[in-house]
């Protein structure tokens, strides 16, 4: 079953659960999001006794916006807890401090953080809610000097943020300060099949424009991103399988591989793929794999063959979050049709309500080998050559 909640459903994911005609739970929210579409609802009551008499009974949802939901509601079975062991960064690693054991990080209260001696923290590291999501109030600090910027920082994007999302979804009552994780990032969607084994549906490289951007503006998939790493990641989630005992379960991963394939895990997102329908949706169009039939029919993807037509290409995500300086009430519009003309082929354009969320959108597009100069433009640009400010027309 399907669990749809805000800010946004895919027109791709809508046709997928409308061809497949996956049960979907009719709450309130749902419905807002997929209205005037016709899907096979099934009531909140049905939902709830399905999850209570069919053990390992396969879910998914677009959002966390509906963790509360599954939290009340399956609580027969073992998914709110393992919804809270991956959702919660700090039991997080406590689970994985055995495998990890030099591994340093620390749980804070928000209200607490003013109140830490700076001379007693570990230099560089992170710090980031507890419970987050959308790099929302996330920060390296290489110093004592910028530990108080940063708070600031931290305090002014929290009021930003407050009530955009659940509870669930961020919360900031409490931040982990937790060690840098040394080399190149990568995002993984996968899901464990009925018998509990990992299945890899797509990873992705997740590029920075330096050392201090946390930022998710541009993820990039590739055959030779796949064929470098997932015989190494697949022994990792085997190991994240062991210790949390998975089946019929979806997982959006984040990780970091230093020079010698040392796979560090940075967080993990349960019940789904990439936020905003982007990464599941981007394995449609960079591979011809649908990610969410593949969960729910336990397809694998056959490498050998996918690839045999996608040589020397990248296929990659670009979100368009404000980072131009520009507040929200100063700007009238974003021009997509400028930003598109910058891209070599673009595969899809997705506009986003930036005033409620402040991200203006998402492309979908695909590189040709030798023309990555294209990703490394977008992921510096501050995005004002394409911003509409009001009275500038």
């Amino acid at each position: 079953m399907i669990a749809i909640g805000k800010p946004y459903v895919s027109d791709f994911l809508l046709e997928s659960i409308q061809k497949s005609n996956y049960p979907v739970i009719s709450t309130a929210e749902a419905r807002e999001v997929i209205k005037g579409n016709r899907v096979n609802w099934i009531s909140e009551i049905e939902a709830k006794e399905l999850l209570k008499e069919k053990s390992g009974t396969k879910v998914y949802t677009n959002s966390e916006n509906t963790i509360g939901w599954l939290e009340n509601n399956a609580t027969h079975g073992p998914l709110p807890e393992q919804i809270q062991l991956f959702k919660n960064k700090i039991r997080f690693r406590e689970l994985l401090a055995g495998i990890y054991p030099d591994y340093y990080f620390q749980g804070v209260e928000f209200s607490r953080l003013r109140e830490m001696d700076a001379g007693k923290l570990n230099f560089p590291f992170i710090i980031k809610p507890a419970v987050g999501f959308f790099s929302v109030a996330v920060h390296r600090v290489e110093n004592r000097d910028e530990w108080h910027q940063v708070l600031d920082l931290i305090d002014i994007e929290v009021k930003a943020w407050e009530g955009t999302y659940p509870r669930e979804v961020i919360d900031t009552s409490e931040f982990i300060i937790e060690e840098c994780i040394e080399g190149e990032e990568y995002a993984i969607d996968c899901y464990f099949n009925q018998k509990g084994e990992p299945v890899i549906l797509n990873i992705l490289h997740h590029l920075f424009s330096s050392g201090k951007d946390v930022s998710d503006r541009v993820y990039t998939t590739s055959e030779n991103i796949i064929n470098q790493h997932k015989e190494g990641v697949q022994k990792f989630l085997e190991m994240i399988g062991s210790k949390t005992g998975l089946a019929n379960f979806p997982l959006h991963v984040e990780v970091r591989i230093d020079q010698k394939g040392m796979i560090i895990p940075i967080e993990i997102n349960p019940l789904r793929f990439g936020g905003w329908c982007t990464t599941g949706d981007l394995t449609w169009y960079a591979y011809g794999i649908n990610s969410y039939d593949s969960y729910f029919n336990e397809k694998q993807p056959l490498w050998d063959e996918i690839f045999r037509t996608r040589k020397d290409k990248k296929f990659s995500v670009v979100v368009l979050d404000n980072n131009s300086g520009y507040p929200e009430k100063q700007i009238e519009s974003f021009n997509f049709q400028l930003i598109a003309s910058d891209f070599e082929k673009i595969l899809d354009i997705r506009e986003v309500d930036f005033r409620t969320y402040g991200v203006f959108g998402f492309l979908f597009v695909e590189t040709s080998s030798g023309n990555e100069d294209e990703l490394t433009r977008i992921l510096t640009s501050d995005l004002r050559r394409y911003i509409i400010l009001k009275g500038s027309q």
